[in-house]
């Protein structure tokens, strides 16, 4: 059985929900810690691109962020490490190892 290499997660990030509230059927704007401590994490950035969008340029990067294999974690969710905001569009478990998740994730700026 192949094992997971911990040096490989070298970034500390908190994983946020939403907290419900919002008026008129809006999503709230208020996000709580999700778990009790930051976890360890491997941020991996795979493409970015920009665009104008209402006159000023708007830019997206796409990331995979691995972490222990853990459950509770929704696309519904948010990911931040040094004040950055990973909005999760995936939550991808490793079926073959049982080991680790990713979360393919998306910022914007």
């Amino acid at each position: 059985m192949k094992t997971f290499r911990a040096g490989t997660l070298r970034d500390r990030i908190r994983i946020q929900r939403r907290l419900p509230g919002g008026g008129l059927g809006q999503p709230s704007t208020t996000w709580e810690d999700a778990l009790p401590s930051p976890i360890w994490a491997n941020i991996r950035f795979a493409s970015g691109s920009e665009a104008i969008r209402s006159g000023q340029v708007a830019s997206k990067a796409q990331a995979s962020i691995r972490i222990r294999k853990r459950s509770g974690i929704t696309a519904e969710m948010r990911a931040l490490c040094d004040g950055v905001e990973y909005n999760i569009k995936a939550v991808l478990p490793d079926h073959q190892h049982r080991e680790y998740v990713d979360l393919v994730c998306e910022v914007t700026g």
